[in-house]
């Protein structure tokens, strides 16, 4: 089964972006076109699109939209959009890394292109390293993915929590990737998906996903974990990240944090897959990473039902911070880091 790609770019500089909008998913499957910017920051923003990789993804190819109205204007007022451009994309969202990873290599391009050049000559080069970006990004995944099944034995059972698969990512996806590569190998597995609160993204995408790809999968609760693991349903637990520091702390969707403790009471080795642009070393620890707060409404009146009283006090963060300690491996593209240490991350990254 082939899933469509979440990010869809048609053409050249004047050529067209599409996203699946996974907000609809899994009743409805709808490609959104985006014909300017400020709808690209919306679908990073409201999570049309969402995953650090595929984040990364939207916002190159979002460049790329956001300059097409000064492509036929002077230098100087290309030059200035594209600056107001990339800092406009980067107010979206604060947590994941790969926003800014991919909008700091457009920026590279614009500051690098010769004063002889045209506007349109520049956005060729912007589009290119858009594309660069979501190439790039597919063979990534498949690395992990095959690092990553090489830890999963058959008959295993996988726990995972949020959606890391080809929806948050170009291809293959991270978490996922390494299921998916365990299914091509012929591995059997049998995946627990968190449903993920509050927006259910391990309820309305990993499991259509597995579903799609004919991966066995059940759903739980996130409050389940630690039952699933007492009964022995899981020998693994594999999630994604959105932002890791230098020593190997790393930021995932709220509720992974809790899930790697419940993973080492158990016994569970606990990995994070994820690629080397989702790691921050400008940032020593997890505690500097920042977590992004959202909409209290998300929690009281989910998918347009109030479940709360009006005027309750609310805590909605986005992400938490799993320590290094909790963390049997890193699943990158160069392998598996572990233990996690900041030695052992500079080491395989090449720092």
């Amino acid at each position: 089964m082939t899933i469509p790609e979440t990010v869809r770019f048609e053409g050249g500089i004047d050529g067209r972006l599409f996203m699946i909008d996974q907000t609809l998913l899994p009743q409805e499957f709808t490609e959104i076109l985006c014909p300017t910017v400020e709808v690209v920051w919306e679908a990073i923003k409201k999570l049309r699109v969402r995953g650090a990789p595929a984040i990364g993804i939207a916002a190159g190819f979002g460049v790329v939209i956001g300059v097409q109205p000064a492509l036929d204007k002077s230098r100087a007022e290309f030059d200035a959009r594209l600056a107001e451009v990339i800092d406009y994309l980067a107010t979206s969202r604060p947590t994941a890394v790969n926003l800014f990873w991919a909008l700091d290599r457009l920026k590279k391009v614009g500051l690098n292109a010769g004063a002889e050049e045209s506007p349109r000559d520049v956005a060729e080069k912007l589009l290119a390293e858009a594309l660069q970006i979501q190439s790039d990004d597919r063979a990534i995944c498949r690395a992990i993915g095959k690092y990553g099944s090489a830890l999963i034995q058959d008959g295993w059972g996988v726990h995972t929590h949020c959606n890391a698969g080809g929806l948050a990512t170009a291809d293959f996806g991270t978490a996922l990737g390494v299921c998916f590569a365990c299914a091509e190998e012929g591995k059997k597995i049998h995946v627990y998906a968190d449903e993920t609160r509050p927006l259910l993204q391990g309820a309305r995408l990993t499991t259509w996903e597995l579903m799609q790809r004919g991966i066995p999968v059940t759903l739980i609760c996130d409050n389940m974990a630690a039952q699933v693991m007492r009964e022995g349903r899981v020998q693994a637990a594999v999630v994604g990240a959105d932002r890791i520091a230098a020593n190997g702390d790393a930021a995932n969707k709220i509720g992974t944090y809790q899930l790697a403790i419940v993973a080492k009471e158990h016994g569970v080795p606990f990995y994070v897959a994820a690629p080397k642009s989702t790691f921050d070393l400008s940032i020593a620890t997890g505690v500097e990473i920042p977590i992004e707060q959202r909409d209290p409404k998300e929690v009281t009146c989910g998918f347009g039902k109030q479940t709360a009283p009006d005027g309750v006090d609310v805590y909605n963060p986005a992400f938490d911070v799993t320590p290094a300690k909790y963390i049997t491996g890193i699943i990158t593209e160069f392998g598996v880091i572990s233990p996690v240490t900041e030695e052992n991350v500079r080491k395989a990254l090449g720092e």
